[in-house]
């Protein structure tokens, strides 16, 4: 077991923010209290679930303690709120992959390093115990996480004292203009899935790649023209884009991922694992093309990575849609003739990581 050095004026962040996960058995429970739950839940490996993470979020702040210098605040996943970022300087997410998500999305500026804890790892012993496989999918990946419970001591401590592996992440930037209105969703770390609600349900889109245009470079006459030859030009804050090689597509929707998000939901279904998880680059996927007989593709291939500053318009075609921003839990409507923009250019993520990361993802 790894020694404790208890403060001291090397202790590199002081005022910590701890993002605690709650349990499906926790969730259940009130839905149980209510005669809602489900009748074919397994409660006792719930239950054993639940212990094993409420173990791991005692030891962890048993272990804070232990640092007297060290302040922290505790705040469960659904009641974070940007207020509770106020003087902080690093955020522990202790749970899952989707807990360091849930926590990424308030960190709108990058400012904040975000450190996971992957609070109910697999585990060999119980694994084989219900099913004949080397791991248990109904647990967190652990892939955003830096450590588990069974080495938290030790990964806690490199990090306090200004150790581990810190990398800067790209995000996903996604503005929506509606009719009367532009939003600017906050940045994914992951994925945008832009679809249909239903998923029996065609998603009508256009889209294309923008451009920055110079408006004082046309006259009328070259206005009339320029529209001619480049398509769509369409505004976003308060800047003309022209909009070019646009292509009307019927599918199952659209992936747009980052390189961290790339092994995963995309990778699944037919995307490119993307070797280098610090890569500025994006990546999207076209779910389920409907493609006309001998359309060409060299164009707009399905499945492409977009470089470094392109920006990807999108003008959805479909009486309703849905984005939805690192999984399920985060959504935004769409509307027939709403224009969507997606590019790198959120502030990038300080998310701490395992050394052997990328190693694991490519293997």
């Amino acid at each position: 077991m790894a020694s404790l050095n208890v403060g001291g004026p090397s202790v590199r962040f002081k005022n910590l923010l701890v993002v605690i996960k709650q349990t499906a058995y926790e969730e259940y429970s009130q839905l149980k209290l209510r005669g809602q739950a489900p009748k074919a839940l397994r409660w006792k490996r719930l239950e054993q679930r639940y212990r094993s993470h409420h173990q791991c979020v005692t030891d962890l702040l048993a272990l804070l303690r232990k640092h007297h210098v060290v302040q922290f605040s505790c705040v469960n996943r659904v009641d974070l709120d940007r207020q509770h970022l106020s003087g902080v300087d690093l955020i522990v997410a202790i749970g899952g992959d989707g807990t360091v998500l849930s926590s990424a999305h308030f960190v709108d500026h990058g400012t904040i390093p975000l450190l996971g804890i992957n609070s109910d790892p697999n585990k060999s012993g119980e694994d084989t115990q219900v099913k004949k496989k080397k791991s248990d999918e109904r647990r967190s990946h652990g892939a955003l996480c830096m450590f588990t419970a069974s080495d938290m001591e030790e990964g806690l401590q490199k990090v306090l004292y200004g150790g581990g592996n810190l990398q800067k992440r790209t995000r996903l930037r996604c503005k929506v203009k509606s009719t009367f209105s532009e939003t600017q969703l906050v940045p994914a770390l992951n994925d945008l899935l832009i679809a249909n609600p239903s998923p029996a349900a065609v998603s009508r889109y256009r889209m294309g790649w923008m451009n920055l245009r110079d408006q004082d470079a046309y006259s009328p006459e070259e206005e009339h023209e320029h529209e001619r030859l480049y398509g769509t030009v369409t505004r976003f804050g308060g800047q003309s884009y022209d909009v070019s090689d646009s292509l009307n597509v019927w599918s199952s929707g659209m992936w747009v991922c980052t390189a961290t998000g790339s092994p995963a939901a995309v990778a699944a279904a037919g995307g490119k694992p993307m070797p280098n998880l610090q890569d500025d680059s994006l990546q999207y996927l076209i779910r389920e093309h409907m493609r006309e007989r001998g359309t060409p593709n060299n164009d707009f291939p399905d499945n492409a990575l977009m470089e470094n500053g392109k920006k990807l318009h999108i003008r959805w075609n479909s009486q309703m849609g849905r984005i939805f921003v690192d999984g399920s839990h985060l959504t935004h409507q769409l509307e027939l003739g709403d224009e969507i923009m997606i590019d790198n250019k959120a502030p990038p993520l300080q998310l701490y990581t395992r050394e052997w990361e990328e190693s694991l993802w490519m293997a």
